[in-house]
């Protein structure tokens, strides 16, 4: 694409995501674009959001592929794979929200999170992934895989250390929990796919599998993938004798809200990734390193930019501090740009000098398909109260 053209972006959903989304696209310098409009299949939601955000509504979603160069997906999980599918038949670039897919039931009125197969769950996510990138092979457009942990500032610099040093990574531990999800859809397995290990594991899994794809590319021109891995899950929150006393989240149906998972590489190295929504004060997203030439921490949120102390809450009614922290009294580690340290301003512009420029695209299908086959086999393998479970292929 010519440096001086306009790339048209189309914004599916109006919502939470597409909010953000739009947020960050303001905020995109290289290459110059324009918004065309959005399209929802609910038109009181995106009546709502195209006058808040000043952009035409379309009646349809032909009518917006047909007038954009990219789409944005900010829709449910559930609906990603026939959207997808659509918008990369008619040769366009989709840029997918996390998670990439997964599997939602199949309609079954009688579904439950809880007592399903999840080697059937498995089996079905890998055939919406291969779906995805079967169409993306015959499409002239891509899929940009929207995770903002790849493009979050300090897991980048880690990017470089390892590409610049040729270290080998031997373990990495990561992390993203907090207090419950902001969705009212979250909670529900045929809406969410999943729980915690879906709604939070994916960010941190994604970023260690990526920093494994980027050493493998150094050291022996390859990607690194996820070979096995073993699974415990919890639902603490729903247990008969939890006490709540109001901090945490509780109204899930047929979801964990805790999981640990253990990853072992084709070349044998480690990760260890916690996702929960057990956790009070703010959002811990968190990433470390250890290597054979080095160590690094990479503190998304919170981190220690700003630490400010406040001894009346309502001082602060009218300040955004940080994301889920329960009280604005006492001492915050204050966010002064959470979106920035979060990477979604960064990705966005990565995003669209791959679409505008050609440079390199660093979170692809290949990504988000490792990352989607490690969740269901890590279901599969806390069905059977963690037995190491083989990852398979894509």
């Amino acid at each position: 694409m010519d440096e001086k053209q306009v790339v048209r972006a189309g914004i599916v959903g109006s919502g939470f995501a597409a909010r953000f989304h739009f947020d960050a696209l303001q905020r995109v310098y290289g290459v110059k674009i324009k918004i065309t409009g959005a399209y929802s299949p609910n038109p009181d939601n995106l009546k709502r959001f195209s006058l808040e955000k000043g952009v035409e509504s379309y009646k349809s979603l032909e009518e917006l592929i047909r007038d954009s160069d990219v789409l944005h997906l900010c829709t449910p999980p559930v609906t990603h794979e026939p959207l997808a599918v659509e918008i990369l038949q008619h040769d366009k670039d989709v840029i997918i929200e996390k998670p990439l897919t997964g599997y939602f039931g199949n309609d079954k009125e009688d579904f439950s999170g809880d007592s399903f197969s999840r080697e059937e769950g498995l089996q079905h996510a890998l055939q919406s992934i291969r779906n995805i990138i079967k169409a993306e092979k015959k499409s002239k457009g891509r899929i940009l895989y929207a995770e903002n942990w790849v493009y979050a500032p300090a897991i980048q610099k880690e990017k470089e250390v390892i590409e610049k040093t040729n270290a080998q990574v031997l373990w990495i531990q990561a992390q993203q929990s907090h207090s419950g999800s902001h969705s009212k859809d979250y909670g529900k397995w045929k809406l969410s796919g999943g729980g915690s290990l879906m709604g939070k594991g994916c960010h941190p899994l994604t970023g260690a599998i990526y920093l494994k794809h980027v050493e493998g590319k150094v050291r022996n021109g390859k990607p690194i993938r996820p070979k096995s891995v073993s699974c415990r899950t919890h639902a603490i929150t729903r247990m008969p004798n939890f006490e709540n006393e109001l901090h945490l989240r509780d109204s899930y149906t047929d979801v964990e809200d805790y999981a640990t998972t253990h990853i072992v590489f084709e070349d044998g190295t480690v990760a260890d990734i916690v996702a929960s929504e057990l956790l009070q004060g703010g959002v811990k997203n968190y990433l470390e390193v250890h290597a054979n030439n080095h160590r690094s921490i990479c503190n998304l949120t919170p981190n220690n930019a700003m630490q400010t102390y406040n001894p009346v809450h309502s001082n602060f009614d009218d300040i955004y501090v940080v994301e889920k922290t329960g009280t604005k009294q006492g001492w915050s580690s204050i966010s002064p740009d959470e979106a920035w340290f979060n990477g979604y301003q960064h990705e966005m512009e990565a995003f669209y000098r791959t679409i505008g420029l050609g440079e390199n695209l660093e979170s692809d299908s290949n990504l988000a398909g490792d990352v989607i086959a490690t969740i269901y086999a890590a279901y599969l393998s806390a069905e059977q109260k963690g037995l190491e479970t083989e990852i398979p292929a894509v």
